[in-house]
């Protein structure tokens, strides 16, 4: 009897080469597409979107090309609870978020795994590049970088536990190009082939949230001041949530030299403003830590991490404070570490854990 396996379906041609290559590896296959908002909601109307027709639909025919059962999901209210919800908090509360990571923490690999049992379906599959593998020496499921370095994604995947880890698969990661990918789709046919990539936050297309808060919450969010770091006013800004620490572009400011946002005073409503060399630091500090490749060590360990989506590795040391959080302490400085951002701690190809940045 063959294994039954849930395909998180996009619409784009990674999960539905990921859905092809589990049905050739003889996975008794359900492709699903996860609804997770109306355009209108998040101020949309086009088509523009991964949870757009014209995207359903293309998963729609690729599962019937693979003669395999779809369904559209509706986990409008979870997302909206889980992600948008949290994302706008975090704003507001002066923290840079990353909803991709808690859209695959609480949607992909919680509502969705949920869903996944009950259906019987042994694994979830999706078309992130990453790897799974099993250590039978320490008996701990890793997550392990994806083979193209380009397009590796384990950093939005570091809050994934042992269960749900046991219960993955991603079968892109150990691809070394996205053509090798694409070759695959335009072999079976597939109307995705070509697609582009995704870039922007699926509910804020045009990148533009701040606009997208306000439209969401009905909230104004107030001009206020831009000062230096002992206090001097350098002109007036439009609203604090639409600046994030390390920004110098887009401040509207005529200044003799650059200057760079790297804080903000959300009481006194100010963004403050300093020369460059202010936004390096080596320390930070890291709650809700989950870790993967080992249980939580007693001693500090030597990593390489990130702090952002797109920031090179660093080695840095980490060490388990009395409260659970995680000191990371970088051996050079690191610009802009923003709280609200993922710290991901990797040791050569495996992620070692991750957590949310509180402190820098």
């Amino acid at each position: 009897m063959s294994k039954k396996a849930l395909i998180a379906m996009s619409g784009g041609v990674d999960s539905s080469v990921s859905a092809a290559l589990m049905a050739e590896a003889g996975y008794d296959c359900i492709g699903v597409t996860m609804k997770l908002y109306e355009n209108e909601t998040v101020g949309m109307a086009k088509e523009s979107t991964c949870c757009s027709l014209s995207d359903t639909e293309d998963a729609r025919k690729v599962c019937s090309g693979l003669d395999m059962p779809y369904y559209v999901l509706n986990f409008k209210d979870d997302f909206a609870e889980k992600v948008i919800d949290r994302f706008v908090a975090a704003y507001e509360a002066g923290d840079t978020p990353n909803p991709c990571i808690d859209c695959n923490r609480y949607m992909k690999f919680d509502k969705l795994y949920q869903r996944a049992k009950e259906l019987d379906c042994e694994y979830i599959v999706t078309g992130h590049y990453a790897r799974v593998e099993y250590d039978e020496t320490t008996g701990r499921y890793l997550l392990k970088k994806s083979k193209n370095e380009a397009k590796d994604q384990s950093y939005v995947l570091a809050f994934l536990n042992q269960e749900q880890l046991k219960h993955t698969i991603f079968p892109l990661g150990g691809f070394a190009s996205k053509d090798e990918v694409r070759e695959i789709a335009e072999a079976h046919g597939f109307v995705n082939a070509r697609k582009h990539d995704s870039q922007d936050i699926c509910f804020v297309p045009e990148g533009n949230y701040a606009d997208f808060m306000k439209q969401y919450t009905g909230k104004e969010y107030p001009a206020g001041d831009f000062v230096t770091e002992d206090g001097k006013k350098l002109g007036e800004h439009k609203g604090i949530i639409r600046y994030t620490i390390g920004q110098r572009k887009g401040l509207g400011l005529a200044l003799p030299a650059p200057l760079y946002v790297c804080r903000k005073d959300m009481e006194k409503n100010e963004v403050i403003l300093s020369s460059e060399d202010a936004l390096f630091t080596t320390t930070c500090i890291v709650d809700d830590f989950n870790w993967i490749a080992y249980e939580q060590p007693k001693e500090p360990v030597r990593v390489t991490a990130k702090t952002r989506y797109r920031a090179k590795e660093a080695p840095a040391t980490a060490r388990v404070l009395s409260d659970g959080r995680v000191k990371l302490v970088f051996d050079d400085p690191q610009r802009a570490i923003t709280t609200g951002q993922a710290a991901v701690l990797y040791d050569g190809e495996n992620v070692v854990g991750g957590g949310t940045i509180v402190e820098v």
